[in-house]
């Protein structure tokens, strides 16, 4: 990754703001190293804090209440879940010309499973049943004083994705044809009618460690929220292959429309990922290109 900025808004941050706001509001970390986490995250900057922590800040101005979200939920959830999550340490507040609140988590180790892909064997199948399972605890968590996630409702932005599929079919990229059938076909699912509940509303590759060729964490909960657990579930084609898939959504324990909204999330957020990250997040794009792919095959 470069340091091109994606949006237009995104604030100014580096590792000599992260040095000044530490030192400044956690004087007792202050003399610790900062190094910048390389990662294809589009909300979020992330700086290594000593060998220990990793300090979150986001990048758009809109992003404050991820901060408070992941600072009041993730003590919750954690004990709940059968993968890792990131544990706040510390909450900062604004400071040094930044404008906004930030947050002070343990360093979990691995690598993101898009830089070290699992393997294609045992690997990826263990990985899908153990993310599967991770979908369903979550979805059982008490959600009564969560907010909305902002993948929790109904697919949305129709005008977008078919933009998305005009430009991408024009450049050769995409099934134009394919890619409307498929979108067309998800639009027609029953919409979710149960309660909300909990979902982390962005499985990707890049959002999820492993050790030793096991998957062990989940980490960067900023679209954190509930609502419908239908976009958890786009992980099937983001992450799994048609061997895989299976057991994923086995373990995931979910329904043929909530499985059938998932495959249509899947395909929103990779049209529109490779639409618009093409050049500023080239990495994005290609995990996009991938769901879609497999969104298509699946669906024949």
């Amino acid at each position: 990754m470069t340091d091109v900025k994606m949006h237009p808004d995104e604030l100014d941050i580096d590792a000599a703001l992260v040095r000044r706001l530490v030192g400044e509001q956690f004087p007792g970390w202050g003399g610790l190293s900062v190094t910048r986490v390389v990662s294809a995250g589009t909300d979020n900057a992330m700086y290594r804090l000593g060998e220990d922590m990793v300090v979150r800040l986001p990048r758009l101005p809109g992003g404050a209440g991820q901060v408070e979200k992941e600072q009041r939920w993730l003590p919750v959830l954690a004990p709940r879940l059968p993968l890792a999550v990131p544990v706040p340490l510390a909450a900062g507040a604004p400071g040094q010309g930044y404008p906004l609140p930030w947050g002070v988590f343990r360093w979990l180790d691995g690598s993101n499973v898009y830089d070290q892909p699992l393997g294609g064997g045992a690997e990826l199948a263990y990985a899908a049943s153990r993310l599967g399972r991770f979908v369903a605890a979550l979805r059982e968590v008490d959600a009564v004083g969560g907010s909305p996630s902002w993948r929790g409702g109904p697919l949305a932005d129709d005008r977008q994705v078919r933009t998305a599929i005009r430009d991408l079919g024009a450049a050769g990229i995409v099934d134009a044809g394919a890619a409307t059938a498929v979108w067309e076909d998800a639009l027609r699912v029953p919409r979710w009618t149960g309660e909300p509940v909990w979902l982390h509303g962005d499985l990707l590759p890049g959002n999820l460690l492993a050790q030793d060729g096991r998957l062990s964490a989940v980490i960067d909960f900023g679209g954190l929220g509930t609502g419908d657990p239908a976009a958890d579930v786009l992980a099937a084609w983001a992450v799994f292959d048609g061997r895989t898939r299976p057991l994923f959504r086995e373990a995931a324990g979910v329904d043929d429309a909530t499985w059938a909204r998932g495959r249509g999330w899947a395909l929103y957020f990779g049209l529109t990922a490779e639409h618009h990250y093409r050049v500023t997040n080239p990495v994005l794009a290609a995990v996009g290109h991938r769901a879609v792919a497999e969104a298509l095959a699946d669906a024949e």
